[in-house]
């Protein structure tokens, strides 16, 4: 290759170089430095076993604590181990730290397996898994099992507070 040649590669290499340096935002901003929500560490078969696992624990025993299968689950614990199970993730253990771990999801975006939070004048106090058509999973009281509801419900309608994705 001839020295002018090489010029206009090394040049062109450079101007190559110069135009990605001179894109300052990093893959999570957007226009004027705004945040694009981060990828979840979930994949969506992982949120789909997700879902699919924890309907399988309907008619669990409740239990304060729990969170096993074979000693009952209560609501945070039924999300620990169906998330440890499908995707290897450990999730907060209270509600009020689930409720702000991950990041909101619109309901038009909510895939099966993302998270359901329920309580009242803003305070988090309940969780659920969704488990797909405005279904969720979760281990409701003292006394009860675990079992599947519709977000539509008169009682869940008017206590739900946001949807998580890990």
């Amino acid at each position: 290759m001839d020295a002018r040649r090489r010029g206009l590669v090394a040049g062109a290499g450079w101007l190559a170089l110069a135009s990605l340096a001179g894109c300052g935002t990093t893959a999570n901003e957007g226009r004027q430095g705004a945040t694009f929500p981060r990828p979840s560490p979930m994949s969506d078969p992982e949120a789909a076993e997700a879902a699919f696992l924890a309907l399988g624990l309907v008619g669990t025993p409740y239990r304060y604590g729990g969170n096993t299968p074979e000693g009952g689950f209560d609501c945070s614990g039924l999300i620990g181990y169906v998330y440890w199970r499908s995707a290897g993730i450990s999730p907060p253990r209270t509600v009020a730290q689930i409720s702000r771990w991950g990041q909101s999801v619109g309901a038009g975006d909510l895939r099966a397996g993302d998270l359901v939070i329920f309580g009242s004048d803003g305070s988090p106090s309940h969780a659920a898994i969704h488990a797909g058509e405005s279904r969720f999973v979760h281990a409701p009281s003292t006394g009860g099992t675990v079992r599947l509801n519709n977000i539509h419900e008169r009682y869940w309608k008017t206590r739900l507070l946001d949807y998580r994705r890990a």
